[in-house]
């Protein structure tokens, strides 16, 4: 009791200045003892506790970048964000911290936790590179690491993403296939079904999901053309012999949506037939959805 009493006075006693050098973002136990405070301090309702011996003030939002740059301060040497963590990092719309994924070369004193996945293997020198200030893998290794452990459908997901975004090459992809990589069969499945034109994720799934069902591929994002030669629309995915267009409905803003009416008019005006589907009826039905395209084509 009398231990907890002077701890409470501690904490609740004259509150040290916050050093400039850790207002900025997240640090470690040793970078405030660096500038004069020590464990105690940072239990006052200033600080924020990130992890093991990592902090940030409490003022800042906890951010997926803070999270990374907390579990940053302690990696070891040779050590890279990887998965979809470095894939966040790279600039793709992926949730970045569920777990924080890292690779690390063996042996090395970190290992997984909650929160934390930890995978142990060599990275070359060319394949840890920096992004948003933290290492991370290379796009080419990440998309490689991501592809052996996906189903085919979402390791396409994934390389569409950094294709589309113009952080991967489809050349890289040719390269990785030629080379004795890990994983080189996915790869070249991947490599197959790609598609840079796809402009989100679930466009990429209703896609895989026709394939997989031995429907013929459609084209991603293909100009449509009135009589005037007036570009009036591009179908999410079409059939162009069938003058089929697929759509993905991601619902979006009534602003959004009035505008997406209006191209749909014009599209069907043109003599383009549509079909509409949302992630519901690719995830959950998506029997319906081949037996609607598969029906459509042959009409």
């Amino acid at each position: 009791m009398l231990r907890r009493l002077s701890i409470d006075a501690r904490v609740m006693g004259k509150v040290p200045a916050i050093p400039r050098a850790l207002s900025r973002g997240a640090f470690t136990l040793a970078d405030a003892r660096r500038h004069g405070l020590d464990r105690w301090n940072l239990q006052g309702l200033s600080w924020r506790r990130l992890g093991p011996q990592t902090y940030a003030l409490a003022r800042l939002d906890e951010t997926p970048l803070l999270k990374l740059e907390a579990a940053s301060r302690r990696l070891p040497p040779g050590a890279a964000f990887s998965g979809f963590t470095a894939a966040w990092l790279h600039g793709l719309e992926v949730e970045p911290c569920d777990p924080i994924e890292l690779t690390v070369p063996s042996p090395a004193g970190i290992s997984t936790r909650a929160g934390l996945v930890v995978r142990r293997r060599a990275l070359g020198k060319d394949e840890v590179v920096r992004r948003r200030g933290l290492p991370a893998t290379c796009m080419l290794r990440t998309i490689r690491d991501l592809c052996v452990r996906l189903s085919l459908t979402e390791a396409v997901a994934i390389a569409d993403m950094a294709l589309h975004a113009g952080k991967l090459d489809r050349q890289d992809l040719v390269a990785a296939v030629a080379a004795p990589n890990p994983g080189v069969r996915v790869l070249r499945r991947v490599l197959e079904h790609a598609e840079p034109g796809a402009e989100s994720p679930m466009e990429t799934r209703l896609r895989m999901l026709l394939v997989l069902a031995g429907l013929p591929r459609p084209e991603a994002q293909v100009p449509i053309r009135d009589r005037l030669l007036r570009v009036i629309g591009r179908p999410d995915l079409y059939y162009r012999d069938q003058r089929l267009g697929l759509e993905y409905d991601g619902g979006t803003h009534r602003d959004t949506l009035a505008e997406d009416n209006r191209r749909q008019n014009r599209l069907l005006d043109a003599g383009v037939r549509l079909l509409r589907f949302t992630a519901v009826d690719i995830f959950n039905t998506p029997d319906h959805v081949i037996g609607l395209v598969r029906a459509a084509l042959a009409a």
